[in-house]
């Protein structure tokens, strides 16, 4: 195989003018492809992206995104096994390419559910509740989320082609922007392959997905104000972009994710004895081992106390020796070969820059056995550890991207914590302690320097997804040295990448520009009451007022001894007007609440289905007995289910007592159906 990898552009499949220069299997050094942008038009891409991708996916809502996401990831969950294929040449083993093609699949799946979970069935989110901007209440600002009419540009690293891409892809799909995809040249034959599946598929809107293999050239000066760039590759890289007119002049959003000295430390309470000492060293070793070493999140320092810096060496070094090196189509290889021989030769050029003030204790970089192929032909390289010595600088400065680590030794946590900033800012630290005391400590200080903190111990270790994950639901970037950018963290992915806008205005304005009920604005009333309305019937403001409702004595008492809540406020009349927030006996607040509900209920079958929650319960005015309450209910947000023959209503609740004074105000939570009679029911009565 030695294809030239063609690019997707507007809808179309593109070869370059000139074949481009080489990527090489990793294990036999034959050529795979050659990868150029030579004669692409950079132009057109753009203009695609921003006048049919962004558009097409815009024109949907969340839950529409969600749903092709999820979609999505079936698809690409059929053809897994093509993707694994081309991921051993790439030099990973079987279980390497769970971490890059099952990874993104799962990242695609995660981010289906949160988009239906977590965000509204519309194309704005709101952000925090509206602030009232005038006494009266008829001047209220809102926060509010709207996608931007730009693009997603993604310039990803070589060692993970699939998940590089789709972590990227799905919250910029969620969020409302079409992508163009610029894989590394070395495994850039991956990335076209799974591309290619997608447009294969037509499950996302065309324009929505393009790829460019090859040099991205002058793509970043067709972007402005409202595109972002997302690029994770080597710090001299980023500063290349970071200087960009485009950055620096016309505004282009730029997340960087750069080199990362991430540190494992070793808890100064564990032994060699300890269960934690063993989970210690086996991660350090699979952090060393797993991809090659070629992970942005690879643990590249080892912080141990200086006592137990030679059991610790002692005990990696044997694993390590255990670690077979060779051809990932071999079920005995545990490690494969490196991306590029000239990834290899970068990998030997910083070990020998690290040796400077360290000591080579495990494995050679010049000499390796391989099992399965050739030595000479493939990007292998043994596991190398190495031993700093006192004061050593180059492990602080210097990062090896491949399988190797620095163990280094520390006086006490105030020290491992200055040893970890040393890095100035990194992706991921890990600290295995069964000390609270200890992990508080060093966690507090690891905090600022990191983007994310495990903790290990004998506790969490069987559920620890390990050191070097990226998670989709957590946060995935760091501070200083590892590029300031942030991805992934779940939604806060989506919401980094869309424009936050505060809206000013009455609160029918703001219903109206939000789709969702603001304290204020009129409230609908008629003959028919809410609850026998179908979601297709209800409107944003529909409301029952329900007539007043006695709260007695007995209704109190009845309710303390029926539930056993016989709080004194409630039950010792002495001692409840001693209490200064109530004077007297009181109702209870979810006596107030249960008589609420039968007052606002409508009793008979009907297209309500269920309650499933209450949001934001607050109790305002103590009841007293005797005191009567009334309640009004209001449709405050509808969302369809797009999966099912219902949909969520959420009910503004505002119960009030004889004074017109709120007693408690809440949100109520329903399943409402899209039609009534339900579509079942009425055939089988026809």
């Amino acid at each position: 195989m030695d294809t030239v990898l063609d690019s997707y552009v507007a809808g179309s499949w593109v070869r370059p003018d000139v074949p481009g220069d080489p990527a090489h299997d990793a294990v036999t050094g034959e050529v795979v492809a050659r990868a150029s942008a030579h004669g692409i038009d950079l132009h057109t891409m753009a203009v695609h992206a921003r006048t049919v991708g962004g558009p097409a996916v815009r024109a949907l809502t969340f839950h529409q995104r969600a749903a092709r996401l999820k979609q999505l990831a079936r698809h690409l969950g059929e053809h897994k096994d093509e993707f694994y294929a081309l991921s051993r040449r790439t030099g990973a083993t079987d279980r390497d390419s769970a971490i890059d093609v099952d990874g993104g699949i799962g990242t695609l799946f995660s981010y289906a559910s949160k988009g239906v979970r977590e965000l509204p069935n519309d194309v704005v989110v709101l952000d925090g509740a509206p602030e009232q901007l005038g006494r009266a209440g008829t001047f209220l600002g809102q926060h509010l989320y709207v996608s931007r009419p730009g693009i997603a540009v993604q310039i990803n690293a070589f060692n993970f082609p699939v998940w590089g891409m789709l972590e990227k892809l799905a919250p910029a799909f969620l969020a409302g922007l079409p992508t163009i995809v610029k894989p590394a040249s070395q495994t850039a034959y991956l990335t076209h392959a799974v591309v290619r599946r997608i447009v294969e598929s037509q499950i996302l809107p065309e324009g929505s997905l393009q790829l460019l293999c090859g040099a991205p050239g002058t793509l970043l000066f067709e972007l402005d104000e409202q595109d972002h760039v997302a690029f994770t590759g080597s710090a001299e890289t980023a500063t290349v972009l970071r200087n960009h007119p485009a950055v620096l002049h016309r505004g282009v959003r730029l997340g960087v994710e750069a080199d990362s000295l991430n540190c494992s430390i070793l808890g100064v309470d564990v032994r060699p004895e300890d269960p934690e000492f063993e989970l210690f060293v086996k991660a350090v070793v699979v952090e060393m081992t797993a991809k090659a070493g070629q992970k942005c999140t690879a643990i590249r320092r080892t912080l141990v106390p200086h006592a137990m810096v030679g059991p610790v060496v002692d005990a990696l070094r044997e694993r390590l020796a255990k670690v077979v090196v060779g051809n990932p189509a071999d079920p005995t290889v545990r490690m494969g070969a490196l991306a590029s021989s000239a990834q290899r030769d970068e990998v030997r050029r910083a070990v020998a820059e690290l040796r400077g003030s360290c000591d080579l204790v495990f494995g050679d970089p010049d000499h390796v056995t391989v099992v399965g192929a050739d030595a000479r032909e493939g990007a292998f390289i043994s596991p190398l550890l190495l031993r700093a010595r006192p004061d050593a600088e180059e492990p602080h400065e210097v990062e090896p991207f491949g399988p190797v680590s620095t163990v280094i030794g520390y006086a006490d946590t105030t020290e491992a914590v200055r040893l970890a900033a040393r890095g100035r800012g990194s992706l991921v630290a890990s600290l295995v302690t069964h000390d609270p005391e200890v992990a508080r400590e060093v966690v507090l200080g690891l905090a600022p320097w990191h983007g994310r903190v495990l903790v290990l111990d004998r506790d969490d270790a069987a559920e620890s997804t390990g050191h070097g994950s990226p998670m989709p639901t957590l946060v995935h970037g760091g501070p200083g040295r590892a590029g300031g950018g942030e991805e992934l963290g779940g939604v806060r992915g989506v919401l980094a990448l869309m424009q936050r806008t505060a809206v000013q205005g009455s609160p029918d304005v703001l219903t109206a520009v939000t789709g969702r009920w603001t304290k204020g604005s009129r409230r609908l009333t008629g003959e028919t009451h809410p609850f026998r309305k179908s979601l297709a019937e209800l409107r944003i403001g529909d409301t029952i007022v329900s007539a007043p409702r006695l709260v007695s004595r007995a209704d109190i008492d009845h309710f303390a001894e029926f539930t056993g809540d016989t709080f004194y406020a409630h039950t010792d009349p002495e001692a409840a007007a001693a209490n200064p927030l109530f004077g007297g006996i009181v109702a209870h607040g979810y006596l107030v609440v249960s008589l609420a509900a039968g007052l606002f209920v409508d009793p008979d079958p009907g297209p309500v289905l269920a309650n499933f929650g209450v949001d934001n319960l607050r109790f305002l005015t103590p009841v007293k007995a005797d005191d009567t309450i009334t309640v009004t209910l209001t449709v405050k947000e509808v969302t369809p289910r797009i999966s099912a023959d219902y949909g969520e209503v959420r009910w503004d609740a505002l119960v009030t007592n004889a004074a017109d004074e709120p007693v408690a105000t809440y949100d109520v939570l329903t399943l409402v159906a899209k039609q009534w009679p339900l579509p079942d029911a009425a055939a089988a009565e026809g």
